[in-house]
């Protein structure tokens, strides 16, 4: 309850009553960065995992010969060039028409050099 009350005493200190107004006296500027951190993306899940564990499960069936699970091993392969290719498809459509939810964080750095915040008085 004292951290509470702590809360409560910091609250009522920065937001002070003066004739109906509230004033609010930040410790710093309120302006956005010019910049964000650089934090790894999401990769998506995986894509060909039954096709992988398929041929997987065959070679070991079969003492790890090729000859023997060619068919899985086509498979496989095949299924790893169309990802592929969806991939890339989707990288194409997003950069030509225009890219839809979060921006990498490298992006987003060089549109905040190109267009900084005013942190000063006009």
């Amino acid at each position: 309850m004292a951290a509470t009350g702590n809360l409560r005493a910091q609250v009522a200190l920065l937001l002070k009553s003066d004739n109906g107004r509230v004033i609010v006296r930040p410790h710093l500027p309120l302006v956005l960065a010019n910049k964000v951190a650089n934090r790894k993306e999401h990769l998506g899940e995986a894509s060909c995992i039954t096709e992988m564990s398929v041929m997987m499960a065959c070679w070991k069936q079969n003492d790890f010969s090729d000859a023997a699970c060619a068919k899985e091993i086509a498979a496989f392969f095949t299924c790893t060039a169309n990802a592929e290719s969806e991939r890339k498809a989707r990288e194409n459509q997003d950069g030509v028409a225009g890219q839809t939810g979060k921006l990498p964080a490298k992006q987003v750095n060089k549109l905040l050099q190109r267009f900084p915040n005013i942190t000063h008085e006009i």
